[in-house]
């Protein structure tokens, strides 16, 4: 390209490049980083949505109770797997397999238990925040490989935005330590510049990674060849030599169901030398599950699994302690196979991206600079319009493309904020016993979500931004109260008792009730706009001013 008759400079070309990337993907990409953003408290906002569970308070005793509780509920397993509250849980998770059942998913059945008395919970259908996560690299309402490609090609795009971003903005770090408030334009691009250089390490990282999670979708070639197009030998072969070694005290691989026998039952030994030895073992550390194969038999074992990993470069593989059932003496401690370097690598940049093992000061780091990340997407989006005030002063009107990006940027940015709170009130507000009920969690987001965007076509740009970032405040604001009056545990008494999963959410509700409120509290506090010149056309009913309107005269 020429500019002038010379040719376009590097610097030119990455800024078309930048500007364009980033606009036309934007509203996706934001969608994106917002709900991976929250992903990183994926059991906070599970344990949240079910406040059946939030009377469950770990002890002691909760393991025994668990495996006692067990031994009522599926008396005739052929294996019981029970995962123990840690701090980001606060129930038993308990699956089994009946003798007979058919291998796999299919043949396991699941049950939460209370962690202070061993009973069963019965709690609402809810998909919780596996929706934002899915939603997160899958989208919603097409093929899972049709959204993952979608999303795929979208991070291409923004790894590409970052990187242009970069070059474009050759004094990008010395602006970085520049902030010039209410200067229009130039405050935008400050911002803009201010977040995306202090989360410039965690966006490559986070673009990248993402890249690296999706790349047996997006670039199949390698395993095609070496193995003709069998994908799932290959993944079989990665967990056999250690690759894709399950992590975070998770429990095995289910295991097919033995056929019945006519062993004579035989009582389980008691499980806290178990765990003493554990204790000795792992000092520090907690057991995170508990598996015990071939219960109330002869042949009974029970295997005690450390809670998270030690290393990210065999994706947490836990240490393990295997016992006899029957007389409680260890019988064996397996150890881990190393990985390949290949994966060891990929290994530690995919479990950077997920937050595995993150402790909760980690998470909270990542969870702020998810936060940065969005607001240099929402910037980017205004700044996009603001830089065209210009030339819609001297047409005196708003050009029909502008103002479908204005309403654009208002629909996927502060409506999407509205839809997330709406589908936490939608948890609560739902009748828990409904049938379906999860299904119209999810509805009731979309059509939140898509009224914000008809408001924002009824409504002035800035009017239009001012209510929805201020509604969104309120929201997110009122969730911690929403919970202690529909059953949840109250965020007093959460921190009180150390129900750490409920109190976090609550406390990250707070957190983006406090961002939003600042966003509207800066808009409410900018001019009114002002008139259009005489004889001046007003596309959309007159709303030729944007969120970003400041006090210079271009604005």
């Amino acid at each position: 390209m020429r500019v002038d008759g010379k040719p376009e400079g590097l610097r030119q070309s990455m800024s078309w490049l930048h500007t364009w990337s980033g606009l036309l993907l934007g509203w996706l990409l934001y969608a994106v980083f917002f709900t991976g953003t929250l992903s990183y408290f994926l059991d906070e906002v599970n344990a949240w949505m079910k406040p059946e569970q939030h009377r469950s308070i770990p002890g002691p005793q909760t393991a025994q109770r668990a495996v006692d509780a067990m031994a009522t509920l599926a008396p005739k397993a052929s294996n019981w797997t029970l995962v123990l509250p840690g701090e980001r849980q606060t129930v038993v998770e308990a699956s089994w397999r009946d003798i007979g059942a058919p291998a796999g998913r299919a043949g396991t059945r699941r049950a939460e238990l209370d962690a202070a008395t061993g009973e069963q919970i019965h709690s609402r259908e809810t998909r919780g925040g596996n929706f934002l996560y899915r939603f997160h690299f899958e989208l919603h309402g097409m093929p899972r490989t049709w959204g993952r490609w979608v999303v795929g090609i979208a991070t291409m795009m923004m790894f590409v935005a970052i990187l242009s971003g970069v070059v474009t903005h050759k004094k990008i770090f010395t602006d970085f330590f520049t902030f010039r408030p209410r200067k229009g334009q130039r405050s935008w691009l400050d911002a803009h510049n201010a977040t995306a250089v202090l989360a410039l390490p965690f966006h490559i990282m986070i673009t990248f990674s993402g890249l690296l999670l999706l790349m047996f979708m997006l670039m199949p070639w390698a395993i095609d060849a070496a193995y003709n197009g069998d994908h799932q030998a290959y993944f079989a072969e990665r967990r056999t030599t250690g690759a894709g070694g399950g992590g975070g005290g998770a429990p095995p691989a289910p295991r097919a169901a033995r056929a019945p026998s006519s062993e004579t039952p035989a009582a389980m030994a008691p499980l806290a030398p178990m765990l003493a030895e554990a204790a000795v073992r792992w000092p520090g550390r907690e057991v995170g599950s508990i598996t015990v194969q071939n219960p109330g038999t002869a042949r009974m074992t029970v295997e005690l699994r450390e809670q998270g990993g030690r290393s990210l470069v065999d994706r947490g593989a836990s240490q393990r302690l295997v016992f006899d059932g029957r007389t409680g003496e260890l019988r064996s401690t397996p150890t881990a196979t190393e990985p390949s370097a290949a994966s060891a690598t990929y290994n530690v940049v995919t479990a950077a991206h997920l937050g595995r093992f993150a402790g909760p000061a980690m998470r909270w780091f990542l969870f702020l600079s998810g936060v940065l990340g969005t607001f240099m997407a929402a910037s980017g989006l205004v700044l996009w319009v603001v830089k065209r005030l210009p030339e819609r002063r001297k047409l005196g009107r708003t050009p029909l493309g502008h103002r479908l990006v204005e309403i654009l940027n208002v629909g996927s940015v502060a409506g999407l904020s509205v839809a997330t709170a709406g589908y936490f009130w939608l948890n609560r507000l739902i009748p828990a016993a409904l049938e379906g009920r999860a299904d119209l969690e999810i509805l009731g987001f979309f059509l939140v979500w898509a009224s914000c965007a008809a408001f924002g076509m009824l409504r002035s740009h800035r009017r239009a931004w001012t209510e929805l970032m201020v509604l969104a405040a309120v929201m997110f604001a009122l969730l911690p109260v929403l919970n202690a009056w529909t059953g949840g545990a109250a965020l007093p008494i959460a921190l009180r008792e150390g129900l750490w999963p409920i109190a976090g959410f609550d406390l990250a509700m707070l957190v983006l009730a406090t961002v939003h409120a600042l966003v509207g509290y800066k808009l409410l506090r900018q001019p009114a706009a002002s008139a259009p010149r005489k004889g001046a056309t007003r596309a959309g009913g007159g709303h030729a001013v944007p969120v970003a309107q400041a006090r210079e005269k271009s604005a």
